[in-house]
């Protein structure tokens, strides 16, 4: 058994594989946390004792690594295996956005991954999210299931009114052609809400 887990170590310790230990501290330091850390300017990041453009290349890298990683937890063709290898998948596609994003994953009627959708950018609420071109792409792609997902870039993973109302209206559209709604998850700072868990589904 591992006796030390990385899911226990601190953010600044987990850095130190990346810079050095007292480089790790002043960075969370000056800005916080990994997010504001990840999406620092270059500049600022130069600022930095210690850091230099190798440095600032290897935090950059971070995002678009784990952005892959969990591309591969959801290959085409292989049904979802968990609740959480979709909640990977999803934060990892959409969290560290600084606009909003409505997606939707499209499978089959045994639940294997048939396409990965980001259909509309920008505000989520009942003017800008059009069931019809749901429905059209997941007709496209012979979908029988569906599984929503949009962020939040404040970070608060709640759902809004808005969210609740442009589930039903999209579920209701889906029924229509024989598709299930599955789920609507909300990408919030670190963690997702499942709209179908609270019984909005």
């Amino acid at each position: 058994m591992d006796e030390d887990p990385l899911k226990d170590r601190s953010d600044a310790e987990l850095l130190t594989a990346v810079v050095s230990r007292p480089v790790a501290a002043v960075l969370m330091g000056r800005f916080g946390s990994l997010r504001a850390l990840l999406h620092a300017e270059t500049g600022a990041l130069l600022a930095c004792p210690g850091m230099g453009r190798g440095r600032v290349q290897a935090l950059r890298a971070l995002p678009e690594l784990a952005r892959r990683y969990f591309d591969e937890s959801l290959p085409c063709g292989e049904s979802i295996r968990s609740p959480s290898d979709t909640e990977g998948f999803l934060k990892a596609r959409m969290q560290h956005l600084d606009h909003e994003l409505f997606c939707c994953l499209f499978l089959d009627n045994r639940h294997r991954v048939l396409r990965f959708d980001e259909l509309f950018r920008g505000t989520i609420d009942g003017t800008s999210v059009y069931p019809r071109e749901v429905v059209k792409e997941a007709l496209a792609v012979n979908a029988a299931a569906v599984i929503l997902a949009h962020n939040h870039p404040s970070g608060v993973a709640e759902p809004s009114q808005a969210d609740e109302r442009i589930t039903r209206r999209l579920k209701a559209a889906l029924e229509l052609v024989d598709i299930r709604l599955l789920d609507h998850l909300i990408i919030g700072s670190g963690r997702a809400t499942s709209l179908a868990s609270r019984g909005l589904v």
